[in-house]
This record gives C-alpha cells, structure tokens and sequence, in this order.
C-alpha cells in the first residue's frame, strides 16, 4: 500500500493544477486530481501569473537586441494568447457581448456560452488588446511591467468567488470546481503573495503598490457590483474579463 503524499508534496501538485487550469504549459508530474485540490488550486494564481510574467519579460529582454519595443511588446502579446489559449481575452469578449446584447438573465447566460463572438466582444477585444499594447510601450520599465502585471491581476478573481455567488446555465461549466467552496485562508496566502511581489517590484516603479490595490480592490469592487446588478452573481467569463480589466488597470499605474 502506498504512502500518502507529504503536504508539500500535495501543494505542489496544487500549484501545476492552477498551471493547467490558467494555461497551456504542459505538466511536468503526475496530479492525482481531486475536487479540493482543485478548489484549493486558486491560491496559486498570482504565482502562475508571476510565472507566466518571467516569461514575459525574459523573451521581451531577450527580442530587444533585435527588434525595436514596439515590435517585441507585440510578439510577448502573441506568446501570451498562445500560452494561455487566450483564456481571459475569450472571457472578455464573451461577456462584453452577453451584458451588451443580452436583456434578461437568461438571454446573457445563454450569450456568454455561445462560442461565437459579436460586435461587443469584439471591439472590446480590439480595444483592450490595443491599450495593453500602448500602456506597456508607456510603462517606465517593459520588463517589470510584464512581469508584475500577469501576477497581481490574477487575484481579482480570488476576491469576487469570495465576494459573490456563482451563476450558469450548465453544471458542466470549467470553472465551478474552482469556484466551488475556495477557503478564506488560501485567499489570505494569495493576497499576501501579490503583495509581495508588488513590494518587490516597488523599486523599479515606485506608485506599483499602489496601483495594485487599486486594479485589484477597485476593479473587483466595481465589476462585481455591476456583475451584481446584471447577473445576479458571477461566471467564469466575468473572472477571465475581471483579470484583463484589472491588468489594464495596473499597466495605467506603470506609466506615471
């Protein structure tokens, strides 16, 4: 009979959970998938966010001795689609398209699953990709920007799952599971680990603590009330625009 794994065993297949559930990077171990393991998975985002920023920054780093900025922001953004499956921007534009074009409830849930996208999401998603863009041309550092900003973003939606219920028309949906009783003390360690690395990075962009608490505080306050008024709660399309909402956000707070 085999041992039970150790708890730094278990949080270690916790962490390449939310790595699998955020992005496309392929697992390097073995997860002995669970419910709560999957609930508890949620922690992590800033870390993956941190992960997936170091990327960021060291392609930008590294395409710089042969493109000019412009030209190295916008292949990072294609690396990004393509590491995370555009998982947040196919939030975005889904949810732009059911607030905007749905009249009832169930009109926007039944919008947001539909995989096609309207003139709402669309123009969100051209307009939000475009400001990423042009906020990071303007940050006083590409690198720390790239890095810090996929971190502290990723805990906005850590504070709508505690903050309100969560709605569908499918028991199927992706994002139950991980919506589905996530504890207050993991949300705690969460918010303790993009303060962190928003601390560190204070040096290199002094106004970033700053500017973290109010794209993740701010934006979960005010798109969850409007959440609130438009859908009774949240879907998994809300946290993927909340993500790309509160990353726009903390990109405006890198340029000054």
């Amino acid at each position: 009979m085999s041992a039970s794994p150790s708890r730094l065993d278990q949080e270690w297949q916790t962490f390449w959970l939310a790595v699998s559930f955020l992005t496309r990077i392929p697992l390097p171990i073995r997860i002995d998938y669970s419910q709560q393991r999957m609930n508890n998975s949620s922690m992590y985002f800033p870390l993956v966010g941190l992960m997936l920023g170091a990327i960021y920054a060291g392609v930008y780093l590294a395409l710089g001795a042969l493109f000019s900025p412009l030209v190295c922001v916008l292949l990072v953004m294609i690396l990004h689609l393509w590491l995370t499956g555009a998982f947040h921007e196919d939030g975005l534009a889904d949810t732009v398209d059911a607030l905007g074009g749905g009249y009832t409830l169930e009109d926007r849930l039944r919008i947001m699953k539909d995989s096609r996208i309207g003139t709402y999401g669309a123009a969100a998603l051209v307009m939000a990709l475009g400001l990423k863009a042009a906020l990071l041309l303007d940050a006083r550092s590409i690198p720390m920007a790239l890095l810090v900003a996929p971190a502290i973003s990723r805990l906005t939606p850590l504070l709508l799952m505690r903050a309100l219920p969560y709605v569908t028309l499918s028991e199927q949906s992706k994002t139950k599971p991980v919506a589905s009783g996530f504890p207050g003390t993991r949300l705690a360690v969460a918010t303790g680990i993009a303060a962190l690395i928003a601390l560190t990075a204070t040096p290199w962009m002094p106004g970033i603590v700053m500017t973290g608490l109010t794209a993740t505080l701010g934006v979960a306050m005010l798109w969850g009330l409007y959440l609130k008024s438009q859908l009774g709660g949240y879907t998994g399309d809300a946290l993927g625009a909340c993500v790309a909402l509160s990353e726009l956000v903390l990109l405006m707070g890198c340029t000054v």
